[in-house]
């Protein structure tokens, strides 16, 4: 699509983290279809240039680059600017980015748990609250923070942190509707993209009917977005485990979990 031919009224920039590969890469192909410019933020550079260049190419939105580390507070600062710059509004906020570690907690090194808590709740609070300031002002706006369906599990501590979301989700969702800000917290399964191959987790770690395809619960998560849903849980099958996961007490989840590693 070229320029010429996209809508004269702009929905507006979004932000999206981590949208190299994946979950991510599909908010920004969506939004970009959509007309949204974008703001891509990831490590690799390089990486952010192929898929900035493919979604100009393809559907005439500007996109801007801005390579940060998320895990350094110096380089999530320069995130946080962006985001609070009066001139270049963000309309859309997606903190999609994050990883998983393979290991039980007493098998993962400190650090290595404390930079995924670092990604996983410093940088999604601190986006946010960068965010909500200047669309608070505007009376307009949006954050999805993508969870995982792990929120509703007793699983360590991506799961707490994943618990962690899905709370400040729904309670900036009440406290900023009246403000005309949507606040939505994706709560994915499995899912086939590059976030499993990272933590050299298998296909084979989860039945077949458990994964889902990126681009389908992403346009799920935006038609739920549109609505001002407060969750998006795509797939009935892990509507049924969150569902499930909320009736059952925690401490017989983590029993019958225990089960399943013996």
């Amino acid at each position: 699509m070229s320029s010429s031919t996209r809508s004269r009224t702009s929905p507006g920039t979004a932000l999206v983290t981590g949208p190299t590969a994946g979950i991510g890469r599909s908010f920004a192909e969506q939004l970009a279809r959509r007309g949204h410019d974008l703001v891509l933020v990831a490590r690799d550079t390089r990486r952010l240039e192929e898929v900035a260049a493919g979604l100009r190419s393809s559907y005439g939105v500007s996109v801007e680059v801005l390579t940060a580390d998320l895990g350094d507070r110096a380089a999530l600062a320069t995130v946080e600017a962006r985001l609070r710059d009066p001139e270049r509004p963000v309309e859309l906020l997606v903190n999609n980015a994050g990883f998983g570690l393979k290991h039980r907690f007493l098998h993962n090194d400190a650090d290595a748990e404390t930079a995924m808590l670092d990604l996983l709740v410093t940088a999604v609070l601190r986006l946010t609250h960068a965010a909500l300031g200047p669309m608070s002002e505007r009376g307009h706006g949006g954050v999805i923070n993508v969870s995982s369906v792990a929120a509703f599990l007793p699983r360590g501590t991506y799961s707490a942190a994943k618990a962690w979301v899905n709370s400040f989700s729904e309670w900036a969702a009440n406290e900023y509707r009246d403000q005309g800000i949507t606040v939505m917290s994706l709560c994915p399964g499995f899912t086939r993209t590059e976030f499993h191959q990272r933590m050299d987790v298998s296909r084979g770690s989860a039945p077949d009917f458990l994964w889902l395809e990126a681009d389908d619960l992403v346009a799920r998560a935006l038609a739920d977005f549109d609505k001002g849903r407060v969750y998006s849980i795509p797939g009935a099958q892990y509507k049924v485990i969150a569902a499930a996961a909320r009736l059952v007490p925690s401490s017989l989840l983590q029993r019958f979990q225990a089960l399943g590693r013996k």
